[in-house]
């Protein structure tokens, strides 16, 4: 496949390839600037997602906007995709119930998804749940050990939650807490965004 050159030339090629995920009717797109601080990264787009043909719409982007907010962040100043560009479900009658994709697929994905991030160059990307991370690393990697900052490949990265687990909660309390751990996460990351990175020691000159 050709490296594009420029993110509207990815775009188009994700957008003329054949759903690997099922049937999806179009591949949802990332938005937001070139050279953010942040480019947030989820696992696919949900069926609202994918009827908008925009990322983060649905309930767990509504809830991503509250997070954002509280932890001062516009989104209009950060990069929003997904690891994975179609949206897998199960017909269940006239309902479309999301499907987690595996492993084959997300490596699927995981070119365009580099060429992505190479392109847009956020200082930090944020890998919000499994998938993203399984991404971003290409390996799994457990979030409870890892959550936090770190690298992959050279990638500045944080690892956090996906805000879809926040809505599966169904103790109040204990969702609160999981919504105010997401909130200092998005907050130290967008620190993080707000320095440059880590200068490695120069050699002695010769």
């Amino acid at each position: 496949m050709e490296t594009p050159r420029t993110l509207k030339a990815l775009n188009r090629q994700i957008a003329e390839a054949k759903p690997l995920t099922g049937f999806a009717d179009r591949a949802v797109l990332g938005e937001g600037p070139l050279h953010p601080d942040l480019a947030l990264v989820g696992e696919q787009p949900g069926d609202q997602e994918e009827r908008e043909g925009r990322p983060f719409v649905g309930p767990a982007g509504k809830l991503l906007d509250r997070a954002l907010a509280e932890a001062g962040i516009d989104r209009r100043d950060i990069y929003v995709t997904n690891a994975v560009k179609h949206f897998k479900f199960e017909q269940r009658g006239k309902r479309r119930l999301h499907a987690r994709p595996n492993a084959g697929e997300v490596k699927h994905y995981r070119w365009w998804l580099e060429q992505e991030l190479d392109l847009v160059k956020p200082k930090i990307t944020v890998a919000m749940g499994a998938t993203a991370v399984l991404a971003l690393a290409g390996r799994a990697v457990p979030i409870g050990k890892n959550r936090g900052p770190g690298e992959f490949e050279g990638r500045r990265t944080f690892i956090t939650v996906h805000p879809s687990s926040l809505l599966r909660i169904s103790d109040r309390a204990g969702r609160h807490r999981a919504f105010a751990q997401f909130v200092a996460d998005l907050k130290a990351a967008k620190r993080l965004g707000g320095k440059s990175a880590p200068q490695k020691p120069k050699g002695k000159a010769a």
